[in-house]
Protein backbone atom coordinates (compact mmCIF):
# COMPACT_ATOMS: atom_id res chain seq x y z
CA UNK A 1 0.00 0.00 0.00
CA UNK A 2 2.42 2.51 0.65
CA UNK A 3 4.31 1.42 -2.58
CA UNK A 4 1.49 1.88 -4.60
CA UNK A 5 1.25 5.56 -2.63
CA UNK A 6 4.85 5.81 -3.80
CA UNK A 7 4.18 5.23 -7.34
CA UNK A 8 1.63 7.22 -7.66
CA UNK A 9 3.14 10.32 -6.34
CA UNK A 10 6.53 9.50 -8.50
CA UNK A 11 4.14 10.02 -11.82
CA UNK A 12 2.45 12.40 -10.29
CA UNK A 13 5.82 14.20 -9.91
CA UNK A 14 6.90 13.47 -13.55
CA UNK A 15 3.39 14.53 -14.82
CA UNK A 16 3.72 17.71 -12.90
CA UNK A 17 7.45 17.88 -14.73
CA UNK A 18 6.31 17.41 -18.29
CA UNK A 19 4.35 20.75 -17.76
CA UNK A 20 6.63 22.38 -16.51
CA UNK A 21 9.07 21.73 -19.54
CA UNK A 22 5.99 22.50 -22.00
CA UNK A 23 5.53 26.05 -20.11
CA UNK A 24 9.11 26.67 -20.69
CA UNK A 25 8.76 25.71 -24.25
CA UNK A 26 6.30 27.87 -24.85
CA UNK A 27 7.82 30.75 -22.30
CA UNK A 28 11.63 30.20 -24.95
CA UNK A 29 8.95 30.72 -27.72
CA UNK A 30 7.62 33.77 -26.52
CA UNK A 31 10.89 35.39 -25.75
CA UNK A 32 11.57 34.71 -29.76
CA UNK A 33 8.61 36.05 -30.67
CA UNK A 34 9.15 39.36 -28.84
CA UNK A 35 12.86 39.28 -29.94
CA UNK A 36 11.71 39.13 -33.34
CA UNK A 37 9.48 41.89 -33.34
CA UNK A 38 12.07 44.01 -31.21
CA UNK A 39 13.83 43.50 -34.20
CA UNK A 40 11.18 44.28 -36.79
CA UNK A 41 10.46 47.63 -35.01
CA UNK A 42 14.25 49.09 -35.31
CA UNK A 43 14.44 48.10 -38.63
CA UNK A 44 11.59 49.59 -39.50
CA UNK A 45 11.88 52.63 -37.93
CA UNK A 46 15.38 53.01 -39.94
CA UNK A 47 13.51 52.06 -42.78
CA UNK A 48 11.55 54.96 -42.21
CA UNK A 49 13.73 57.68 -41.35
CA UNK A 50 15.11 57.00 -44.59
CA UNK A 51 11.72 57.20 -46.44
CA UNK A 52 11.29 60.78 -44.82
CA UNK A 53 14.78 61.97 -45.84
CA UNK A 54 13.82 61.11 -49.53
CA UNK A 55 10.30 62.82 -49.17
CA UNK A 56 12.14 65.83 -47.95
CA UNK A 57 14.56 65.74 -50.91
CA UNK A 58 11.52 65.36 -53.23
CA UNK A 59 9.49 68.72 -51.77
CA UNK A 60 13.09 70.49 -52.10
CA UNK A 61 13.42 69.40 -55.53
CA UNK A 62 9.58 70.00 -56.40
CA UNK A 63 10.30 73.43 -54.99
CA UNK A 64 13.21 74.74 -57.06
CA UNK A 65 11.23 73.32 -60.22
CA UNK A 66 8.69 74.86 -59.49
CA UNK A 67 10.50 78.20 -58.96
CA UNK A 68 12.10 77.60 -62.47
CA UNK A 69 9.06 77.20 -64.22
CA UNK A 70 7.50 80.41 -63.08
CA UNK A 71 7.73 83.22 -65.39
Amino acid sequence: MVLEDTANIVQLIKDIGQIGTWIQTIGLVIILWIIFEVIFLINNRIKRKQLYKIEHRLFRIEKKIDSITKP
